[in-house]
């Protein structure tokens, strides 16, 4: 028997993904983001049982964390250039409470809109300091912390004149690769929030605000580095909307 997506005969059984709250998250097929027109699947999901194979590694644990992998500003032997900021926030399921040891992975454009990717190539310069990804785990009350440096915005061929919002994609990790949501944090007062399909793909507007991080300028460091916070939540009535992990832009 089934239970909130768990096999209660099977003690290793994960939960399976579901889109229970349709406002929260945006819907496969979002026709005003054309990637989804091919992406998206043309018949219903089938649910496939996680079995043994699939909840018993890889393991994702503090072995696999590197001394800098949080902080995306000392990964190589020069600065990046940008603003350097701090994002930072909680992991907490749909009561409140903490979740801990969570895999928490980061990737990122540089401060001039450019990916370290080899598709990416409009004449934005590459920094030789500044790859755009990191990692870490949620301490025991749930919190993370990345040093980095604010994205810049890029054009990408969606629409006419199509810019994308600053933003910095998250990926959670549970105790297994089945276990992996997506989404995506925005800043405030971005003026291209109007024109973005992959946030505005949200139907929602409350739900579409959690995606927008709060700048908090109690953990600023005095001339040193802003912050942001950004709380995620995986379920509930204040659940962080997530995506299809297949989308990467």
């Amino acid at each position: 028997m089934t239970r909130d997506g768990y096999d209660t005969t099977h003690p290793l059984t994960l939960p399976s993904y579901r889109r229970d709250d349709v406002d929260a998250h945006p819907p496969l097929l979002s026709p005003g983001y054309k990637s989804t027109v091919i992406r998206a699947p043309h018949q219903p999901l089938v649910y496939l049982p996680q079995r043994l194979t699939e909840v018993t590694g890889p393991l994702l644990g503090e072995g696999r964390l590197g001394e800098f992998d949080h902080d995306l500003t000392r990964q190589h032997d020069g600065e990046p250039q940008g603003q350097r900021i701090i994002v930072h926030g909680r992991v907490l399921d749909g009561d409140g409470r903490a979740v801990p040891h969570t895999l928490v992975e980061i990737w990122q454009a540089n401060a001039a809109g450019r990916y370290r990717h080899i598709l990416d190539n409009w004449p934005a310069p590459l920094d030789p300091h500044f790859t755009g990804v990191g990692r870490t785990l949620t301490d025991e009350r749930g919190r993370y912390e990345f040093i980095t440096v604010q994205p810049g915005a890029y054009p990408w061929r969606n629409h006419d004149n199509a810019w994308r919002p600053a933003h910095i994609h998250f990926s959670l990790f549970g105790r297994a690769f089945t276990q992996r949501l997506v989404t995506q944090m925005y800043f405030p007062g971005d003026p291209l929030f109007f024109q973005d399909p992959v946030l505005n793909s949200v139907r929602d507007e409350q739900a579409r605000q959690r995606l927008i991080a709060r700048y908090d300028h109690a953990t600023t460091r005095p001339e040193w580095a802003l912050a942001y916070e950004f709380d995620i939540v995986l379920r509930g009535r204040d659940e962080t909307p997530f995506e299809d992990e297949d989308d990467d832009e």
